[in-house]
């Protein structure tokens, strides 16, 4: 008998338990039980409504402490761009002041100075004219700093509109973003009423915006266009410097401004340290603003984000708020209000801790481990890599093997990029294997404790699916080599009996690349007697 699809698990559950009566009670009805009851004197805890009275803070504690369990690893979620990892003198800070509130400059004007602070770092990292008059603020992420630089372009074009004496409703703004865009980029279009244009990806423009093409949905009512440090998908860099010098010409041609907004959600904390040649901010003149996830690559916990502008001109002064009921005159340009002190008083720790150096360090050794994986997957003959960052620069492997051979190490030789790893199977696999699902991989390293994604693409080629990894700090050398030979294990198994029963039996045997170590061979112990596999 086929399953129903409409099973509940809570009724299950309920019907299941011991009853004194065979009544079935709703799932709403259903309470929290737990052994720790005894121990701590609790009664059932309501799921879906507050119970009548608490119960012991241990008690709580531990309850709560081990339905989390049930999460996935953050070490292991090979998913997430988000930093996982502090050091316990930053952890300690933050729970120091884990109360503070950001908004309150009065009350914490040392924290407000630490916030400056770091908004000039900041500035000056990325090539602001002036990083001591730079102009920008903490948000809780890059989607509240995106929202941020939208905003200001919208307003800066309105003000132009208005000045000329033409219409800021007909036919209405629009901003131009490529279709790999993350969908904090497409909400600021849905939530302020601009028109998202959205320019589809090739394999040609490497997944990601197209300048030349971009340039056919830019008009007199673009406000702006979202360049992207870093696609999500693929974590390849787009153009800016490309897309700057073709709206200069369309200016010169035109008379139309259009603008360029940098979303550095991950590479705003990694092309500085890695490549710090390669021209993307606020060294391009056309560069307005760019925003940042502090908790990305800016290895700060989740809750950080920041946005900065060119200087003061670009932030027009009806989105800053002049606040007098706090204890005396401030300002505020952001979208929320009161926000923890704490993310940015952990940003302040690194900028101190690491420095320039120190980062640096960090994001080359992110990019030679996810070179690591990238060689590896492909040298299988399995997987095909879509992201670049380790192949060299075009021109360069050539020119430097004839001469003084191709140098490894060196960071400037490889096609810049986030420490990303897009990859899918070879057509040749496919064809050799059609009834192997992509998506199998995803489930079978879950149950491995690997969080991988398995995906679509960008519209316009949404047909293909690409499994990802983010190599952050936490992912060693020593855990690619754990992760390589997870995924080929899953692969062959899958390939062996041509469906996941297999592979799902594999599983009680883990492979590893150290397996050999130390291990005898078979036959090398006496038989078993069967007392040790007796149950109990």
């Amino acid at each position: 008998m086929a399953l129903s699809k409409h099973l509940n698990p809570d009724q299950l559950i309920q019907a299941a338990k011991d009853h004194k009566s065979h009544v079935i009670h709703s799932s709403t009805q259903h309470h929290a039980v737990s052994a720790y009851g005894g121990r701590y004197g609790t009664d059932p805890i309501p799921k879906y409504r507050l119970p009548s009275t608490g119960v012991d803070a241990e008690a709580a504690y531990q309850l709560i402490h081990d339905e989390l369990s049930l999460d996935g690893s953050p070490a292991l979620n090979l998913a997430s761009f988000v930093h996982t990892w502090m050091p316990k003198q930053a952890d300690q800070l933050m729970m120091e002041n884990i109360s503070k509130n950001l908004i309150d400059q009065d009350e914490y004007p040392m924290t407000q100075v630490l916030h400056t602070r770091c908004v000039s770092i900041l500035a000056d990292l990325w090539h602001a004219p002036s990083a001591h008059q730079a102009i920008g603020t903490a948000t809780t992420g890059s989607s509240e700093a995106i929202q941020l630089g939208g905003l200001a372009m919208k307003r800066i074009w309105q003000e132009k509109r208005k000045a000329a004496g033409k219409s800021i409703h007909e036919p209405g703004p629009n901003i131009v973003m490529g279709a790999n865009a993350q969908v904090a980029l497409e909400k600021f279009a849905r939530y302020f009423d601009v028109e998202a244009r959205l320019v589809p990806i090739s394999e040609e423009s490497k997944y990601r915006l197209d300048p030349k093409k971009a340039m056919e949905y830019v008009d007199e009512n673009t406000i702006g266009v979202y360049v992207i440090l870093g696609s999500t998908y693929t974590g390849h860099y787009e153009p800016v410097k490309e897309m700057a010098d073709l709206l200069d010409e369309y200016e010169a041609r035109t008379g139309h401004s259009v603008p360029i907004h940098v979303d550095g959600a991950s590479g705003g904390f990694m092309a500085p340290f890695a490549t710090p040649k390669l021209e993307w901010d606020f060294r391009i003149p056309r560069v307005v603003s760019i925003n940042a996830s502090g908790h990305k690559f800016g290895l700060s916990y989740v809750g950080v984000g920041w946005v900065v502008w060119r200087s003061k001109q670009f932030l027009p002064k009806d989105l800053i708020f002049e606040l007098h009921y706090l204890g005396s005159v401030e300002y505020s340009f952001s979208l929320n209000f009161s926000r923890p002190a704490h993310p940015i008083i952990a940003q302040y720790f690194n900028f101190v801790h690491l420095g320039f150096k120190g980062y640096r360090n960090v994001a080359l050794q992110d990019l030679k481990n996810a070179r690591l994986l990238s060689r590896a997957l492909e040298k299988s003959g399995i997987f095909t890599v879509l992201s670049d960052i380790h192949r060299p620069v075009e021109g360069i492997a050539t020119a430097a093997k004839s001469a003084i051979g191709f140098d490894e190490e060196n960071i400037e030789n490889y096609v810049p990029g986030l420490p990303v790893v897009s990859f899918k199977f070879t057509e040749e696999f496919k064809q050799n294997n059609p009834d192997v699902q992509q998506k199998w991989v995803q489930v079978l390293l879950r149950a491995k404790g690997w969080i991988v994604p398995n995906y679509e693409l960008a519209p316009n080629l949404q047909k293909i699916e690409i499994l990802r990894v983010v190599v952050r700090e936490n992912l060693t050398a020593v855990m690619i080599d754990r992760l390589v030979a997870d995924i080929l294990e899953i692969v062959e198994g899958l390939v062996k009996e041509d469906n996941p029963t297999h592979a799902l039996a594999a599983l009680q045997s883990r492979k590893t690349v150290e397996g050999y170590h130390g291990r005898l061979d078979p036959g090398s112990g006496s038989k078993p007697s069967g007392t040790y596999a007796k149950q109990c």
